[in-house]
């Protein structure tokens, strides 16, 4: 989690919303996205996305079975889709998202149980941390001039 963590310093660096994502295969890091939504003008530029095309380009298979993903930030819907689609095993996050969750908060798509590949969910890892950096964004956010805001 703390690698998933530095990604999101660097997206916050951007002055894009701090969401670090990592992809574990036995036991290594094969891949690293941050949220760059702002930077590439793409709405699914998010760190999961990033992470799982980064994979599945490592590994030469879309599929990524045997991996985990470590993520700053719960999952939205558009992620947990791209996150079963791709036979991810395991999802840990630091931190839930009242907003946009998908893996607990606001809907739990894994729980569900419809689809034809199960993901185990981890949540809580360095949570303060995260939702510091977070916090901090959006004071940041608030304080700018609002000509300048980057949202």
């Amino acid at each position: 989690m703390y690698a998933a963590l530095n990604e999101a310093m660097k997206a916050f660096e951007d002055e894009e919303v701090p969401v670090g994502a990592v992809i574990v295969h036995q036991n290594k890091i094969i891949s690293r996205g941050y949220n760059q939504i702002e930077k590439l003008k793409d709405a699914t530029a998010h760190a999961e996305m990033i992470a799982i095309t980064s994979a599945a380009n490592r590994l030469g298979n879309w599929r990524l079975n045997g991996c985990a993903l470590y993520v700053t930030l719960e999952p939205c819907i558009m992620c947990t889709g791209a996150i079963i689609n791709s036979r991810i095993d395991e999802v840990y996050f630091a931190s839930y998202d009242t907003k946009f969750g998908a893996c607990g908060s606001i809907y739990n798509i894994p729980e569900e149980n419809k689809t034809n590949h199960h993901i185990k969910i981890y949540s809580g890892l360095l949570a303060d941390e995260c939702s510091r950096l977070m916090k901090d964004f959006f004071g940041k956010l608030r304080n700018k001039p609002s000509a300048d805001n980057f949202t």
